[in-house]
């Protein structure tokens, strides 16, 4: 479906057939322009934190809106309608929401529910034949986050997983340098992901709900940013876990992990994943002609950064507004963003997870095919 450009500049693509990709370098001054285009019509599944993040950062969408909530709580539906305007047609709970096949106002479902409901979610979604986007990890293991796929592709409906730093400004900046061969040939990535959980009876401390500890929560994004700062895939990875409190930290929840990754070019990447460490929220990244830092890296406040070549200025746009927005114009239009956020891309991230959680075990190096 077509539209006139408003919100963020097309990049125009010299071959025939390529996609064509978001770029964020305009977003400021298109923010003030009318827009008339098509908007998608977003259903929420998970009415928690991240959910009620995601929710008041569509207020600010041009080309996503929210018009309905899935919920098992109906004190959290009653509140969402009230403060969202939201039709009670459009509201569903976990048992009778394979009814959104019949309600033509719903255009896709964002699933932030627990990671371990996530599979089958999605292809109850799928089946409904409405888009879905998952929140990441997009399942517990690679071989979840593969039925999901196949489940889309055979309902003709796009997956796409809510990996919002690949709309970030800043973090664009970067993946744009590399590519420009700026930083020229990259040697070595850091990554450091980690806080100090809370709460020992929530979810994300449940293996069969979360299906495992801080690599599934945080450790995520060092995974994912180093491939999408070294523009690659690694081929193998070797990993070693640290546990100090094995009460609050159960079998299958880690609490501590340093992993390595190897890559095809000879680059190497050096990373922490922690649930019980503050204030780590950082990449580094060298080449043999430059540099950058990144800290917070990945947090929901304004990204900060540095190159060899100065400050990164690029301007804080609330992440879930951008990410909403652009996955609305990649479903309307194939506009791609710099680093794919489809379901493939998130099948990736669970192989080498997979991987990690087998180099614990074993203590050796695990090869890794994405």
């Amino acid at each position: 479906m077509g539209s006139r450009r408003s919100f963020i500049e097309k990049v125009t693509v010299s071959a025939i057939g390529l996609p064509l990709l978001y770029n964020p370098s305009n977003l400021l001054a298109a923010t003030s322009e009318q827009y008339d285009g098509p908007v998608l019509r977003v259903a929420i599944m998970g009415l928690g934190s991240y959910g009620n993040r995601v929710a008041k950062a569509m207020l600010d969408c041009k080309k996503a809106k929210l018009v309905g909530v899935i919920s098992g709580t109906p004190s959290k539906i009653e509140e969402w309608r009230k403060a969202y305007d939201i039709p009670e047609r459009n509201c569903y709970n976990y048992y009778n929401f394979d009814n959104i096949k019949d309600n033509p106002d719903i255009d896709a479902v964002y699933v932030i529910t627990p990671n371990g409901l996530h599979c089958d979610q999605t292809i109850r979604v799928a089946k409904a034949g409405k888009h879905i986007i998952c929140e990441k990890p997009m399942g517990i293991n690679a071989g979840q986050g593969q039925k999901m796929v196949d489940a889309c592709k055979a309902a003709k409906v796009k997956l796409l997983i809510g990996y919002r730093m690949h709309y970030e400004p800043k973090t664009v900046e970067v993946i744009r340098m590399r590519k420009a061969g700026e930083f020229g040939e990259l040697k070595f990535f850091q990554g450091q992901s980690g806080f100090v959980i809370g709460d020992p009876a929530q979810w994300r401390l449940n293996k069969e709900l979360a299906g495992g500890g801080a690599m599934m929560d945080i450790g995520i994004y060092s995974i994912n940013g180093a491939r999408y700062m070294l523009g690659e895939d690694p081929i193998w990875v070797t990993a070693q876990e640290t546990k100090t409190d094995p009460v609050k930290f159960k079998e299958g929840i880690d609490e501590t992990i340093q992993f390595q990754m190897g890559f095809p070019s000879g680059a190497v990447a050096n990373c922490l994943s922690t649930y019980n460490m503050r204030n780590l929220d950082r990449f580094f990244m060298t080449g043999d002609e430059g540099w950058v830092e990144m800290k917070p890296s990945t947090g929901y406040g304004p990204i900060k950064g540095r190159t060899h070549k100065g400050e990164l200025t690029r301007p804080h746009i609330t992440h879930q507004t951008l990410q909403m927005d652009g996955m609305a114009e990649l479903i309307f239009e194939d506009v791609e963003p710099i680093v794919p956020v489809d379901g493939e891309e998130g099948v990736k991230d669970m192989k080498i997870i997979d991987a990690i959680f087998e180099a614990v075990k074993t203590g050796g190096k695990v090869e890794v095919k994405v």
